[in-house]
């Protein structure tokens, strides 16, 4: 799930924005929510530094300690990832605006159809890099590649387990082989490993145990490559 975060002094604006967000989710089925909201920059950059946030929109004229642009530059060095779309009455900022990699750029006031527009394109664009999110099906259903530990067969139904939830789908690892990481190596017939996720293996008793706890086997058909894999990165983080 994509998670929204939104700063703005005007309470009456924020509030409406999540609205129209909320409203611009439902319609599309895209599976997302505004996690957090505020009128104060720093609580706003206390969040982002202590939470996972996928999108931030930000006014640029916010009437705090800080401008939208200067809490952009200070949100980049603690995200570089995140999408980022300005919000503002004041045009001639837009081109200023822009040296955050920005995403977009709505003038006030935003309408709900140039809001819903840009959230479309930023879900194609999320959709067209699946390196970064695996789109699981077709309601949207978006996860960090990064933080999926590994990918289990169960019968009819692959499972995608992270340290927060598991997310089940009726699928294939034919459909998602091709589209995941390079992080992700076969292990097992059954399972697909995130080795960046990978904290012990042990080839005798032929398991991988990951960071936080949870386990899956190494089939011996699969064992030389992700062991190969696995030294690959280690001298890589030498």
């Amino acid at each position: 799930m994509l998670k929204f975060a939104i700063c703005d002094d005007n309470l009456n604006i924020l509030d409406r924005l999540e609205k129209m967000l909320d409203n611009i989710f439902t319609k599309n089925n895209f599976e997302a929510t505004v996690a957090y909201k505020s009128t104060e920059t720093t609580d706003m950059l206390d969040f982002v530094s202590n939470n996972k946030v996928d999108v931030i929109m930000l006014d640029i004229n916010l009437k705090c300690n800080k401008t939208g642009l200067e809490l952009a530059e200070a949100i980049r060095k603690i995200n570089k990832d995140a999408y980022i779309i300005f919000t503002t009455a004041h045009l001639e900022y837009a081109m200023v605006a822009y040296k955050f990699k920005t995403f977009d750029y709505l003038a006030k006031p935003i309408t709900y159809d140039r809001l819903e527009e840009t959230i479309l394109r930023l879900f194609e664009d999320i959709n067209g890099t699946p390196k970064r999110y695996i789109k699981l099906d077709n309601k949207n259903t978006l996860v960090d590649a990064s933080e999926v530990h590994f990918i289990k067969r169960d019968g009819m139904k692959l499972v995608f387990h992270t340290a927060g939830r598991d997310y089940e789908i009726y699928s294939s690892f034919n459909k998602f082989q091709d589209r995941l990481p390079d992080s992700y190596k076969r292990c097992h017939k059954s399972c697909i490993a995130n080795i960046s996720q990978i904290v012990d293996v042990e080839p005798v008793s032929g398991t991988i145990t990951f960071k936080d706890g949870s386990s899956c086997d190494i089939g011996p058909k699969y064992k030389a490559d992700l062991l190969g894999a696995l030294s690959e990165k280690s001298q890589v983080l030498i």
